[in-house]
C-alpha cells in the first residue's frame, strides 16, 4: 500500500458555478457505471445513437484513519480533520471490502457505489448541456392474470409500451414471446430511462420472477444483464417517508411516476388518490374515452373482450409518459448538478443532495470531510391562529424562501465551512432562480418557455432545503447556525403582523414565513392590496422581500394550518389535516366539503341539517358501502402487527404492496370492498361509523364558535333526541 500522506493535496477556491455544477464539461453522458472489474464504463448520447466509452476510474473511500490492511490501495492525506484520508483502489472489490472492514473496526468512514462514487470524484454530471426533451424516455405497463407471480397462473398476458418519439405498441402472445420481445424491443431502441408507475412495487419485480420461472433472461441493461433488486431504502415525502426497493438497469435509469408523483403533490395536496388513472383525471390529461376497469377482472374481461382491454393498456402507457412530462422535470434539472444518476436523483432527499455537492468540492479542493455533530434543540418557526370563524376580503402575504433569504442577508453557513462553499452555492441557486423565472414569463417559445420553468422549479426546491441541512444529520451541520435562522424567522414574521395590525389590519394566521390577513380600510381591490403588500414589506432588510401571495373572497379559520380559502372565482381551497386527508372515508370528504361551503356563506343550519340527514342515512342504512370504505396498503408489518390484526384478515391473498379497501363490519371485523363497489353481506358498524361522523363535525368546531354543541350534538345526544320523537333507537 502506498502512502501519500507526506505529500498532502492542497486546497483550492472553489468557484460558485463548480460548487452546482462540479468541475468537468463534458457533454451528453446520459449514464455512467462501473466496469465489469475496474474503471467505469460512460455512455455518451450522440443524436439518436448512444455510444459506450471506457474511462480510467479508480474507487475510493474518505476515512478518519488508512485500512490498516488494504491491498491495491494509496492513500494521500487532505486538509483538516475528520474524514481526513483519501483511499484509492484498483477495483471496486478491494474498496468494498476495505469499506466494511473499516465499519467493522469502528473507524469513521465514507463511500459510495456506483454513478455517485464516478460522478463525485470525476467532478462530472450527467446531461449537460441536454434539455429535458433530449433524453430518450420509454414508458411501459404490464397486465397479469394474478397479482402473485410465484404462482402458476400469474402471468403476463401483454405489456404496453410508448416512447417520447411517438411509439405506442403492445406486447402479446406466450408469456416467454412476451417477455424475450420487450427484452429485445428495449434493446434494440436502446433508451436513457425506463418510466412506469409502481414500477418498482408490481410490473419489475413481477417480470424479473416471471422469468425466473419461465428460465429466459430478461435483458434489458446496455450490456445486456438483467434488472438487479437493490436494498431497500427510504423516500422522503415532506416529512414521512416511505419505503421501497430500487430495481436497477445497467446504464438506463428506471424512475417510478408512483413515488415522484407523491413529493410533486406534497405542498400542494390536491390529489386524492395517487393512482394513475386518478393523477390522469386531476391533472386534466385523461382521454375523454378513457376506458377503466377493475384491476382483479382485466384478464377475465381480455379473454371475452380482448379489444377492449388493449385500449385499457394503450391508456396506462400514454397516462405514464404524461404524467412523467409533468412531474420529473425537477429531478432532471437537479441531475445535472448532482454528482448521481438520474434515477438516484428523483429519489433522495433534498439534503443528501446538497450534501452530495459539498463532498464533491471538499474533495476536489483537497480537503477533508468533517464528522457530523450530534444535533442539538433549538426554537422552531412562530405559528400562530389570532382568528378563527369565517372572514371576508382576506390576504396572503409571505416572505420568499425566508429562511435562505435571512441565510445569504446575515451570512449564515455552517461554522466548518473553512472553503465557503455552502453561502456561495445558495446564492448562485437563488440568483439563476430569478433570472430563469424571469425569462420563463417573457419567453415566448413554449418548450423554451417550459425548460425555463423546469429548471427554475429545480433551483427551488434546492434553496428551500438549505436551511433543513443545517438541523439535519450532514457532515457540515450546525444547530446553532439553524437556531439563529428561526429566531430571525420569528422576529420577521412578528414585525410583518406587527406592521399590519399597526396599519388596522386583522392578522388571522401567523405561519412560519407568512401572514393571512384582512386589510384595514381604504385598501380595496387587487392593485390596491398588491401596493400595500410591497409597502409593508419596506420594514424588512435588503434582500428579504415580502410578496403579495394571493386574495380570497373568504377564509374559514379553524386552527393553525388547517382552514378553508374561497377564491373570488368560487373555487374552495382546503388546507390541512383536518379538512383534507386520504385516510378520511368518503362520506366524511363529503361531509366537510359541504359543511364548510354553507359555513362560509354563512349558512350554520344548513350545515347541521346535512349532518342529520348523514346521521339519518346512517342509522337507517341508506349509504352506499363505498362511502364507508378507507383504502388501506398492505405491507409486510400488515401481517406481523399485532395491532393490525383485522386488516392482516382481510387482506389474505393480497400481496405485499398492494391496496385493498375496507370497511368496518358490525361484528367487529373488516369488509372488503372490490374495486367496483361489490361485497358480500354488508352490515356496517352503525355506532362507530355515526361516531366517525361527529369526529368529522369536531374538526369545524373552532370555525362554528360557541353554538357547535347545539348544531352538531353527539351521537347520544342524536339518540336521546329520536327517542323523545318516538324514533327507533340509532343504535
Amino acid at each position: 500500500m502506498a502512502d501519500k500522506s507526506s505529500r498532502p493535496a492542497t486546497a483550492g477556491v472553489i468557484s460558485e458555478e463548480e460548487a452546482l455544477y462540479g468541475f468537468s464539461t463534458e457533454p451528453n453522458i446520459v449514464a455512467i457505471e462501473p466496469g465489469p472489474q475496474n474503471g467505469a464504463v460512460a455512455y455518451i448520447r450522440e443524436g439518436h445513437v448512444v455510444r459506450a466509452e471506457q474511462v480510467p476510474f479508480q474507487p475510493w473511500l474518505l476515512t478518519s484513519a488508512p485500512p490498516v490492511k488494504a491491498p491495491r490501495s494509496e492513500v494521500t492525506r487532505l486538509l483538516g480533520n475528520g474524514l481526513k484520508y483519501l483511499v484509492t483502489f484498483d477495483n471496486w472489490r478491494d474498496a468494498r471490502d476495505a469499506r466494511f472492514g473499516l465499519r467493522d473496526a469502528g473507524t469513521a468512514c465514507l463511500g459510495y457505489e456506483g454513478a455517485r462514487a464516478i460522478l463525485m470524484r470525476k467532478g462530472q454530471t450527467l446531461f449537460k448541456h441536454m434539455a429535458f426533451a433530449d433524453v430518450y424516455r420509454m414508458q411501459f405497463d404490464i397486465e397479469t392474470n394474478g397479482l402473485d407471480p410465484t404462482t402458476e397462473d400469474g402471468a403476463v398476458f401483454m405489456v404496453a409500451v410508448s416512447d417520447t418519439r411517438g411509439m405506442l405498441q403492445l406486447i402479446e402472445g406466450t408469456e416467454v414471446e412476451i417477455i424475450e420481445r420487450f427484452s429485445a424491443l428495449v434493446r434494440d431502441c436502446d433508451p436513457d430511462v425506463l418510466e412506469g408507475h409502481n414500477v418498482f412495487g408490481f410490473d419489475l419485480p413481477f417480470l424479473m420472477e416471471r422469468a425466473r420461472r419461465n428460465g429466459i433472461p430478461l435483458s434489458l441493461g446496455r450490456d445486456g444483464s438483467d434488472p438487479v433488486k437493490g436494498r431497500e431504502r427510504s423516500y422522503a415525502i415532506g416529512g414521512a417517508v416511505r419505503p421501497f426497493t430500487p430495481v436497477h438497469i445497467y446504464g438506463r435509469h428506471v424512475l417510478d411516476t408512483f413515488l415522484i408523483v407523491q413529493r410533486f403533490d406534497w405542498a400542494k395536496g390536491s390529489l386524492t388518490s395517487y393512482g394513475l388513472k386518478a393523477c390522469a383525471r386531476q391533472f386534466g390529461f385523461a382521454a375523454e374515452d378513457r376506458i377503466e376497469l377493475p384491476g382483479r377482472e382485466i384478464s377475465s374481461i381480455y379473454r371475452s373482450d380482448p379489444e377492449r382491454v388493449r385500449e385499457y393498456a394503450r391508456h396506462d402507457a400514454i397516462e405514464t409518459r404524461l404524467l412523467a412530462d409533468l412531474i420529473t422535470p425537477v429531478e432532471f434539472y437537479q441531475t445535472q448538478m448532482m454528482p448521481d444518476s438520474y434515477e438516484n436523483t428523483a429519489v433522495t432527499g433534498s439534503g443528501e443532495k446538497i450534501n452530495a455537492m459539498l463532498i464533491r468540492a471538499y474533495m476536489h479542493a483537497g480537503h477533508s470531510i468533517p464528522i457530523k455533530e450530534q444535533g442539538r434543540p433549538f426554537a422552531g418557526a412562530y405559528t400562530e391562529v389570532r382568528k378563527t370563524g369565517v372572514m371576508e376580503r382576506v390576504v396572503k402575504a409571505d416572505v420568499e424562501s425566508l429562511y435562505p433569504s435571512l441565510m445569504l442577508a446575515h451570512g449564515i453557513a455552517p461554522e466548518r465551512d473553512t472553503l465557503g462553499v455552502f453561502l456561495p452555492a445558495l446564492n448562485g441557486l437563488t440568483e439563476r432562480r430569478v433570472q430563469a423565472k424571469k425569462q420563463a414569463a417573457s419567453e415566448p417559445d413554449p418548450a423554451r418557455a417550459q425548460y425555463l420553468d423546469g429548471l427554475q422549479n429545480s433551483f427551488k426546491v434546492l434553496i428551500n432545503s438549505f436551511y433543513g441541512y443545517l438541523a439535519g444529520p450532514f457532515p457540515w451541520n450546525d444547530s446553532s447556525a439553524a437556531g439563529r435562522v428561526t429566531a430571525l424567522g420569528r422576529d420577521t414574521v412578528l414585525a410583518i403582523a406587527g406592521r399590519l395590525t399597526q396599519d388596522g389590519s386583522q392578522v388571522i394566521e401567523v405561519d412560519t414565513d407568512g401572514v393571512y390577513f384582512v386589510p384595514p380600510v381604504g385598501v380595496e381591490g387587487e392593485a390596491d392590496e398588491r401596493a400595500y403588500v410591497q409597502q409593508v414589506g419596506e420594514i424588512l432588510p435588503t434582500g428579504v422581500r415580502l410578496a403579495f401571495d394571493g386574495r380570497y373572497r373568504r377564509m374559514l379559520s379553524i386552527k393553525t394550518k388547517n382552514y378553508v380559502l374561497e377564491t373570488y372565482e368560487g373555487k374552495l381551497l382546503l388546507k390541512g389535516a383536518s379538512l383534507r386527508s386520504r385516510s378520511d372515508e368518503m362520506f366524511g370528504r363529503r361531509f366537510l366539503e359541504s359543511a364548510v361551503a354553507f359555513l362560509l356563506e354563512g349558512h350554520p343550519d344548513s350545515a347541521a341539517n346535512l349532518y342529520r340527514e348523514i346521521a339519518a342515512a346512517l342509522t337507517a342504512g341508506n349509504v352506499n358501502v363505498r362511502d364507508l370504505t378507507r383504502r388501506e396498503r398492505v405491507t409486510s408489518k400488515t401481517f406481523s402487527s399485532s395491532q393490525r390484526r383485522k386488516l392482516a384478515d382481510a387482506a389474505q391473498g393480497i400481496s405485499i404492496g398492494e391496496h385493498v379497501y375496507v370497511y368496518s363490519r358490525s361484528d367487529g371485523t373488516l369488509g372488503v370492498v372490490s374495486e367496483t363497489g361489490e361485497t358480500v353481506d354488508f352490515k356496517p358498524d352503525t355506532r362507530l361509523y355515526l361516531d366517525k361522523l361527529y369526529r368529522f363535525a369536531c374538526r369545524l368546531e373552532a370555525g362554528v364558535g360557541p353554538g357547535f354543541s347545539s348544531l352538531f350534538p353527539a351521537p347520544a345526544e342524536l339518540q336521546r333526541e329520536a327517542a323523545g320523537q318516538g324514533v327507533l333507537d340509532l343504535f
